[in-house]
């Protein structure tokens, strides 16, 4: 890793995407062990989690450390008292961090402080652990990356953006389709084409899905309204109408295309019903798969720190 923090996707190069990956398949088959035996995981939520919470928890226990949950309510980022201070003390207690934030320049800065490996556990602009989860369950079910292609069908929200970014590190091509207004920022599509190994990377836009899906190896959504986007929740719903995952639009894919999500999904508006009872559905995978993708990224953080 080019730091000793995973904030973002780009932190990582093309060789530390696979290893993390090949030892996420490892440890998979391989179960608990205790590499991480005596060590703490200190997990800051502002934004509550049932996978993110879940996951790392697990990952810790079956890696023989312990984690700690902080409410945002008791740490108080930048409130009860500064980034900085909170970073450099816990850093004393724990032998990494995980923050789930709604501002990503809180975990800048608690990894600019932080004197131990912060983990991006969610923010605003990125989601990388998910990331990760995502394109582990993809190179298991179609048992390789490069050349694939990927439609995200959505907003243009922090999975989109870590998604894309992945992509551009694995040589996938990544096509996306949304409401005018809702495109991923420009910031992301710069640096996906700064970290691919193809030095014209390009991201396919459209404001089709039907054109976005046609020929797809994976079909991605996520809701249309995120935490903390409530009081935009009915404008939303009324933008991304003809924006839904159904049948008919999932038979323009390949006919193995696999259908994603990060979870939680609100039935019947970015998924038809039942959708995700497909057989191409792979959203319970990919839910599981935070586990082990996780695991690989606590070794490898720790392992640098050595």
């Amino acid at each position: 890793m080019q730091g000793k923090d995973f904030v973002s996707i780009a932190d990582l190069d093309s060789h530390d995407l696979s290893s993390i990956l090949d030892m996420a398949i490892e440890r998979k088959k391989k179960g608990p062990d205790s590499p991480l035996a005596g060590q703490t995981l200190a997990m800051i939520f502002e934004k509550p989690s049932l996978r993110t919470r879940v996951s790392f928890d697990v990952a810790m226990y079956q890696l023989g450390g312990n984690s700690i949950y902080l409410a945002g309510d008791e740490v108080g980022l930048g409130k009860r008292e500064p980034i900085k201070d909170m970073a450099q003390v816990l850093s004393r207690y724990a032998n990494i961090i995980m923050a789930r934030t709604f501002a990503h320049s809180t975990l800048v800065d608690l990894a600019k402080y932080a004197t131990v490996p912060v983990i991006n556990g969610l923010s605003d602009l990125e989601h990388p652990c998910q990331a990760i989860a995502d394109i582990l369950t993809i190179r298991e079910n179609k048992g390789q990356l490069e050349g694939l292609t990927v439609t995200y069908i959505g907003d243009g929200n922090n999975v989109a953006a870590s998604l894309l970014l992945v992509c551009a590190l694995s040589g996938i091509q990544f096509k996306f389709a949304a409401p005018k207004g809702y495109e991923i920022p420009c910031e992301i599509q710069e640096k996906a084409s700064a970290i691919s190994t193809a030095s014209d990377y390009q991201v396919f836009t459209t404001q089709s899905p039907e054109e976005a899906v046609f020929g797809a190896d994976v079909v991605y959504t996520d809701v249309w309204a995120s935490m903390g986007q409530e009081a935009e929740a009915e404008q939303r719903r009324k933008d991304f109408a003809s924006y839904q995952i159904t049948s008919d639009l999932l038979a323009m894919a390949k006919p193995d295309a696999i259908l994603m999500h990060p979870m939680p999904v609100h039935h019947g508006d970015e998924f038809a019903e039942g959708l995700i009872d497909s057989p191409q559905s792979v959203l319970i995978d990919q839910a599981e798969n935070r586990l082990h993708g996780q695991k690989a990224i606590l070794v490898k953080l720790a392992e640098n720190l050595a």
